[in-house]
């Protein structure tokens, strides 16, 4: 036969639990919001201008002010740039409906990569606004741009990097993603969506 005066104690202490567990529940969801809010600074973005696919000047200014995703390809390339394009592409449609966020790509290979090619290969990914620039410059300010202001490697055009970069609006470079790994792209979601949240 149970004793009736344990109930409340049993009572009580299934409520400590729950609460304990909740408590540490938030504690937990908490820290996770605020590490990814919290992400590291790996400096500020190289001093540059180059022109985008219609022929306007786009360099640190344009970069300035908006969340961008930033990566280099080139439009001939057989190797890792089409599935790089391919995941800047669904990119650039999950963020259709704001001009917060915006995509740089940056040719490796201005010899054949001219304007023309590179709108072109915009409209190839569907490319219909401003919010995804293909920039074209001498081979050696790309150079220059990808190793000394992005630290990514500069043998280019077959090896390049194939990394994309998040900078947040203040121009600083916060996050280096792995383009060909879904994990890593599903965590430069989050931290698109945490810097979202931090400049609104």
């Amino acid at each position: 036969m149970t004793d009736k005066r344990s109930f409340p104690k049993v009572f009580v202490w299934g409520i400590s639990v729950v609460i304990l567990l909740a408590v540490i529940a938030w504690i937990v969801i908490n820290q996770a919001e605020k590490s990814r809010a919290d992400l590291p600074e790996y400096g500020a973005v190289p001093n540059f201008e180059f022109v985008n696919q219609d022929g306007d000047p786009f360099g640190t200014e344009e970069i300035t002010g908006k969340i961008t995703v930033l990566d280099f390809i080139f439009t001939n390339c057989q190797g890792p740039c089409p599935v790089m394009s391919s995941k800047m592409s669904q990119l650039y449609q999950q963020y259709s409906n704001t001009d917060q966020v915006q995509f740089v790509s940056i040719s490796v290979d201005p010899e054949r990569d001219t304007l023309e090619a590179l709108k072109a290969y915009g409209k190839r990914h569907g490319v219909n606004d401003h919010r995804w620039n293909f920039l074209r410059a001498p081979i050696d300010s790309v150079r220059d741009v990808s190793v000394n202001g992005f630290s990514l490697g500069g043998n280019f055009p077959m090896g390049h990097s194939t990394r994309f970069v998040l900078i947040d609006p203040d121009g600083t470079i916060r996050g280096y993603y792995r383009s060909l790994d879904d994990e890593s792209i599903e965590a430069l979601k989050r931290d698109i969506k945490a810097l979202a949240e931090q400049y609104d």
